[in-house]
């Protein structure tokens, strides 16, 4: 009888262990997904912002915010060299005085991408250009960014 008893407790610790195990789990926050080396090569709007979203604390977050940095960077310039007056072609979005820090201008693309999910699969580039012809409209501008 004895043996029975102290089996019981044994079974009956082992399935709180399990059920308090299972509540941790359920109720614990979701963490945040990791950057992948394919994200960097995918080369759509979404990697883009899961790259431009990511923190130093994610696996590859140092280099994900240098890849994000970089690429809005070029971006920005490049469309300012073909827009400048007299230059190729007019400005898609114009920064307001004074202009957001890149950490604003970052974490705004990452909310409207989150938001339009729908440009997801569109290349980077156009996917930021659409971002920033929304966020940063010019005076008399078209609303938003021409579609293809």
């Amino acid at each position: 009888m004895r043996e029975t008893s102290i089996r019981r407790a044994r079974i009956m610790r082992y399935a709180l262990t399990l059920a308090g195990a299972a509540l941790l789990v359920l109720t614990a926050p979701p963490s945040k997904a990791q950057i992948a080396e394919q994200t960097f090569r995918g080369g759509r709007t979404s990697d883009l912002a899961a790259l431009c979203g990511a923190t130093e604390q994610d696996g590859l977050g140092q280099a994900a915010l240098g890849y994000c940095q970089g690429f809005v960077i070029a971006a920005g310039q490049y469309h300012r060299a073909l827009s400048i007056e007299g230059g190729a072609q007019r400005p898609n979005f114009c920064l307001p005085n004074p202009s957001p820090t890149f950490d604003q201008a970052r974490l705004a693309f990452v909310s409207w991408a989150r938001a339009n999910p729908q440009f997801g699969a569109e290349p980077a580039i156009d996917g930021l250009m659409r971002f920033a012809a929304a966020t940063y409209p010019c005076p008399g501008a078209p609303a938003s960014w021409p579609r293809r």
